[in-house]
């Protein structure tokens, strides 16, 4: 997909951070724009600055897509609306920092559903119609931590590992059919992930702004690619795993993220 002016595009997580910056890139390029999160309100005056900046149009459906059903409904809405989502952005996600009993199981169902269940179920609910057309585009939103096992980010390193593999798979798929599916690696950025994820702030050195990794997703995707890891240095720290032992290289990140350990990454 080359261009995405007069394109529809539904973002998810797109009230703040990436998701958001995702938003303000596919505005300026003239794509009209499905907006999704939990806060209505920030959904709001941001599809309205954009709509008066740009002159798009940009629909909001606030939603919590951590709980079970809501693809489903998200997908409904949208069709109520009669509106044909040409590229799909799955950003949305969260992540948790500590010892894994550290966090009560519901944090980490609700973190299993969000990141993976939710990007399938969305994925599988607007892939048809992208096929049907013989075009389209979908991005998934991964993370550098999904190339190994990461201690103390366990359950996020996995969901995102997931991640990377589902896309590349349905890149393999798709690719001869009009669709292309891209996976975006960010490393640390500076969003309020962070601060959700309640990481130490020792740990988060060298972060990228958020605009940034939002403008190589969309390079990424207009260029067909299956893959693609945002920054020099990411993507050496991300690839370099595959050359030393899995137990040397999880010990070196347990290192690193153990709470109590100053040294950063």
């Amino acid at each position: 997909m080359r261009s995405f002016e007069n394109k529809t595009v539904l973002v998810t997580g797109a009230s703040s951070g990436i998701g958001e910056d995702f938003a303000r890139l596919l505005a300026a390029e003239q794509a009209n724009l499905v907006l999704t999160a939990r806060n209505e309100n920030k959904l709001r005056a941001l599809a309205r600055e954009l709509e008066q900046t740009h002159q798009i149009q940009a629909h909001i459906f606030p939603a919590d897509l951590s709980q079970p059903g809501t693809p489903e409904r998200l997908h409904k809405q949208v069709e109520k609306a009669g509106l044909k989502v040409d590229v799909l952005i799955n950003n949305a996600a969260f992540g948790k920092w500590g010892g894994f009993l550290d966090h009560d199981l519901a944090t980490y169902m609700e973190m299993c559903t969000l990141n993976m269940n939710a990007l399938v179920a969305l994925t599988h609910l607007f892939l048809p119609g992208m096929l049907a057309r013989g075009e389209g585009a979908i991005l998934n939103v991964a993370s550098t931590a999904g190339f190994q096992s990461v201690p103390y980010f366990a359950t996020y390193s996995a969901t995102k590992a997931f991640v990377i593999s589902f896309s590349e798979a349905l890149w393999a798929e798709c690719k001869d059919r009009g669709v292309t599916v891209t996976c975006l690696c960010p490393g640390g950025t500076a969003t309020n992930f962070h601060q959700r994820s309640q990481i130490a702030q020792e740990k988060l050195r060298g972060l990228e702004p958020s605009e940034k990794v939002a403008r190589v997703g969309l390079r990424a995707l207009r260029q067909g690619k299956p893959l693609v890891i945002s920054g020099a240095r990411n993507a050496l720290l991300a690839l370099s795993v595959r050359f030393v032992p899995r137990k040397f290289a999880v010990q070196a990140a347990a290192a690193i993220m153990r709470p109590g350990n100053s040294s950063g990454s």
